[in-house]
């Protein structure tokens, strides 16, 4: 019997160069000859290329996946490199200028988390021309606007103005030294809430494999930036421009964040069609630590069959 080859996604890293900022790409072939779809794999916030290698071994059955850095995450060097703020309407024009690099006149199907799902509406807003060169937009957890958060409007206002000032020089600075070092997130972040219950059935290995890929995750994402992109997307509002294309939502049973009725209802205003499936998650997303199996159920049945077909 022949010997299933098992791959890792440092086989399909590769450099990545746009407009002066330098990051990483990952370029993964699809397990079938068969399987013409590509797909453009664009991350959310807490990011790592390697964070999201098992929902790429899920999508490579029915295609290509390509996944770039975003500017100041995963590693990348931040806008402030070329003097640009991280908003979401430069994550835009960064994202039409990569496709256009990488795809040139070939369609593709883009497949958001999150963030990403954000980045990726904003730019089919922006570059409506660009809808013609995909077939079919994927929301994995993604959200539309500021009211899609399940945070009063007060504690949105407050959040808002606490990651403004995070983001602020001084503070950032010291928030990267003194806050996100190995010692601080292995004795803190396993006592909030969330990590309380994540926790309780994890033997000691398993933890300190999760503690190591949580400083690497933390470390690897520039600090204002990440402030900065969560409080323009506490204000957002990406339901000003209609898009001629459908969007496939896929929404999380336990997600923390999000009104999934009120997600649906927003994206029903900006796309031409809508479907929706659920993935059975006690959180936003899995495990960042999530195999091929455990992310499998970021792709339901129902949204593996449309991938199936013939883009």
């Amino acid at each position: 019997m022949a010997q299933k080859v098992v791959h890792e996604p440092a086989e399909y890293i590769r450099p990545l160069n746009m407009n002066g900022l330098k990051g990483r790409m990952l370029q993964a072939p699809a397990v079938r000859k068969t399987a013409k779809r590509e797909m453009l794999l664009l991350y959310g916030h807490h990011a790592l290329l390697e964070r999201w290698w098992g929902l790429v071994e899920n999508l490579q059955e029915f295609g290509s996946v390509t996944m770039p850095d975003l500017p100041g995450f995963g590693g990348m060097d931040s806008f402030a490199k070329i003097h640009r703020p991280p908003t979401i309407d430069n994550y835009a024009d960064y994202l039409a200028a990569f496709i256009k690099l990488t795809y040139k006149r070939r369609r593709i199907t883009i497949v958001g988390i999150s963030f990403g799902f954000v980045v990726a509406t904003r730019m089919l807003q922006k570059y409506p021309d660009m809808a013609k060169r995909v077939d079919l937009v994927v929301s994995l957890v993604g959200f539309m606007h500021r009211d899609d958060f399940l945070f009063t409007p007060r504690k949105r206002r407050v959040l808002v103005k606490a990651t403004r000032v995070i983001a602020m020089h001084p503070v950032a600075w010291s928030v990267r030294y003194a806050a996100l070092n190995k010692f601080v997130i292995r004795n803190i972040y396993a006592r909030l809430g969330a990590g309380k219950r994540r926790f309780l059935e994890m033997n000691p290995v398993e933890f300190d494999t999760l503690m190591d890929f949580e400083v690497k995750l933390w470390q690897a994402n520039d600090v204002r930036t990440h402030w900065m992109t969560t409080s323009e997307f506490l204000n957002l509002d990406n339901c000003q421009h209609t898009i001629n294309l459908p969007v496939w939502h896929v929404s999380s049973s336990g997600d923390h964040y999000f009104n999934n009725q009120f997600v649906e209802q927003h994206m029903r205003v900006v796309f031409n069609d809508y479907d929706r499936g659920v993935m059975q998650s006690h959180a936003h997303t899995p495990s960042v630590l999530g195999n091929k199996q455990e992310m499998s159920i970021m792709v339901p049945p129902a949204l593996r069959k449309v991938l199936r077909r013939k883009p």
